[in-house]
């Protein structure tokens, strides 16, 4: 019996893992660990989002299967949410899928399209799913540089990016963006999805934008949706998730819209796999979607206060990080006194003389090297005491 499994095998070690087996550890002796490391929002879901739920749970015939595809509601709520936020047109039969969050409907749509050997084009650095969830299904991964000295130049990356697909032997099927970045934060214009659609129509290659941050920006930085773009349904699936938007992250909603051929072969997949989120879920999904959006602006406000607090307790305490535009993270250049023992031991001496956990950002590819990842997930107090505990370690 072979011990070792091809799939497995073609997974690199899981940084992440390492680090979060040390922060087991410290917390099991007692320690008290200010956790930047994870994305994952500690906010609770909004009131009448929550009430929704209890109301629906209550009712005849709810624990009975869902729909893999979504609930109709849910998917109208989404197309609603389209046309108010982007004003693009979503047809909710045809255009729109519920899924259990945006990382399993980026797993299982790399299943449904890939053949194994498929060219698949990658940013890196990037949110481990999506290549991963292509290696996972056969497929080989062409990395493209997302960052140049920690900045993101969109006119030499769509240089890149073009260079790739015209080398390529065979023809990619497919590209991944996902703006506001994960990890990175970085922000682009409606022109640089213009562009990116004009590539992609010109060869005859799919786009997935991943769109999870969609409503978490700061400064009126409001993240476009690269459906905005004239035929980007043509060629191109977005991605969206109630996880940050709602505080919802627990709860496993997100979306895949747009091109009718890549959600419908989503939906195809889905159907052998699973028979949908709870229901009750769902419609308080569809409540959340249709109901007061001033929930959404209070969340926002407070990770935009977490941001500012972190920037300026961080740079009294000799550690410069540049103020994201969007998303919950910050992407940090690590500091002067740490550059040459990389990013891994940095995140590990935080935990270890800090008491503070951040992400590594080598976790997210090798072109993350040289910065870690910090989440917007721990209280203003919180945050300043970690830069007390930080400036210790920078002296």
């Amino acid at each position: 019996m072979n011990d070792e499994f091809d799939r497995i095998k073609r997974l690199p070690p899981y940084v992440f893992a390492e680090v979060n087996r040390l922060k087991a550890e410290l917390r099991a002796k007692g320690k008290d660990i200010i956790d930047f490391g994870m994305g994952n929002p500690d906010m609770p879901t909004p009131k009448h989002i929550r009430e929704k739920l209890k109301e629906t749970v209550e009712k005849p015939g709810t624990g009975r299967y869902s729909s893999s595809k979504g609930i109709p509601g849910l998917r109208k709520a989404q197309s609603t949410y389209y046309k108010r936020r982007f004003n693009v047109d979503l047809d909710p039969e045809n255009e729109v899928i519920v899924t259990l969050g945006s990382k399993e409907g980026l797993a299982n749509l790399a299943q449904a399209i890939t053949s194994p050997g498929d060219i698949i084009l990658s940013p890196n650095p990037s949110y481990p799913i999506h290549p991963y969830g292509f290696i996972i299904a056969g497929a080989s991964l062409r990395h493209l540089p997302a960052m140049d000295e920690g900045i993101f130049n969109p006119e030499l990356y769509l240089e890149r990016l073009e260079n790739s697909i015209k080398d390529s032997v065979p023809a990619p099927v497919a590209l991944i963006v996902s703006f506001p970045s994960n990890p990175t934060a970085q922000v682009v214009s409606l022109d640089f999805y213009e562009e990116l659609v004009k590539i992609a129509l010109k060869y005859n290659v799919y786009i997935l934008s991943d769109l999870a941050y969609a409503e978490i920006y700061y400064d009126n930085v409001k993240p476009p949706s690269i459906l905005e773009v004239s035929r980007a349904k043509e060629v191109a699936v977005e991605f969206t998730s109630m996880s940050k938007t709602y505080a919802m992250a627990g709860w496993r909603i997100g979306f895949a819209v747009g091109n009718t051929k890549l959600v419908h072969a989503l939906t195809r997949i889905k159907s052998y796999l699973d028979y949908g989120a709870f229901t009750p879920v769902q419609v308080a999904a569809a409540s959340a979607l249709n109901g007061p959006q001033s929930c959404v602006e209070d969340i926002r406000n407070t990770y935009q206060r977490r941001r500012d607090v972190l920037i300026t307790s961080m740079a009294r305490s000799g550690w410069d990080i540049p103020k994201p535009q969007a998303s919950m993270f910050a992407w940090a250049p690590l500091p002067e006194k740490y550059k040459s023992k990389g990013s891994l031991e940095f995140a590990k001496e935080l935990m270890l003389k800090a008491d503070v956990a951040v992400a590594p950002g080598v976790a997210f590819g090798e072109y993350g090297e040289g910065y870690v990842r910090v989440g917007l997930v721990e209280n203003e107090q919180r945050i300043r005491q970690a830069a007390k505990n930080i400036k210790k370690i920078l002296l």
